[in-house]
């Protein structure tokens, strides 16, 4: 039967090498020494070597996730995925994970939960970046929708009207329907969709008034006037007319800048 004839201390404060019929075995921590009673001059059956590697190696991995959980909250498959990296075997891995479940360590509900309130608080992502971003996590699909689900609408509405608060700034800049349009693109590309997206800008509030409306236009003409100085008369009004119809001015307020209703369009050209 294999005898331990040799135990040495690792650099490694409280592991040790064991090693059998003077070749090493394998490594244990000092826990597994102690309850294995692992002493020099000890006969180890080959069952009992390879039920001594197991615990080891699922000791060690359950060391490691809960060393990575304490850092953040995890889901199941993050910690999977750590664990496979340290070239923890899948078995080991597995075993690790049912653990910490069971132990309440891990658990993908409320993970998901966590998750979606902490993005609520400081985030800046709707429905469905949320969703992107936990499928990527492993999450499964019914698990995120359950937690999606618990939100209430004012919540997402304080999260959109976050993103784009910014934009308040334009008014007097921009026309009403780009400072909405560009409002919409980035809460759309952030994950709301445009039915929510819309209501999270009816709530922000930003439609501009006249003077305001008035005075986007005057900027944004006079910048388009300027730009296309080299162009002759007919072909500049036209790419004029085009350039403020993209930035969402109206047909009338765009003959009225044309007109020289707005400002003296002369006076532009002498600067």
């Amino acid at each position: 039967m294999p005898l331990i004839t040799k135990i040495s201390t690792q650099k490694r404060k409280g592991r040790y090498n064991i090693f059998i019929d003077n070749e090493y075995a394998f490594s244990v921590n000092e826990r597994t020494l102690v309850e294995r009673r692992l002493l020099k001059g000890t006969e180890l059956s080959l069952e009992d070597i390879e039920e001594i590697k197991k615990a080891e190696a699922d000791s060690q991995a359950l060391q490691l996730a809960m060393t990575f959980l304490s850092y953040q909250p995890r889901s199941v498959y993050e910690v999977l995925e750590y664990l496979n990296k340290h070239e923890i075997s899948q078995e080991a891995s597995q075993t690790a994970v049912e653990d910490l479940m069971d132990l309440n360590y891990i658990n993908d509900e409320d993970f998901a939960r966590l998750f979606i309130k902490n993005n609520l608080r400081v985030g800046k992502d709707g429905p469905r970046g949320i969703t992107r971003k936990l499928k990527q996590k492993g999450v499964a699909a019914n698990t995120i929708q359950d937690a999606l689900y618990e939100i209430e609408e004012e919540e997402w509405i304080d999260a959109g009207i976050r993103l784009i608060h910014s934009l308040i700034h334009q008014v007097g800049k921009l026309s009403y329907k780009e400072i909405k349009k560009k409002a919409l693109t980035k809460l759309q590309n952030h994950g709301f969709d445009q039915d929510l997206g819309e209501l999270i800008i009816d709530h922000l509030d930003i439609e501009t008034n006249e003077d305001e409306q008035l005075e986007a236009l005057e900027k944004q003409g006079t910048k388009a006037w300027k730009k296309y100085r080299k162009d002759d008369g007919f072909k500049r009004k036209q790419k004029v007319r085009h350039f403020l119809f993209q930035h969402g001015f109206s047909s009338g307020e765009i003959d009225s800048f044309l007109n020289g209703e707005v400002v003296d369009l002369e006076e532009i050209d002498e600067y």
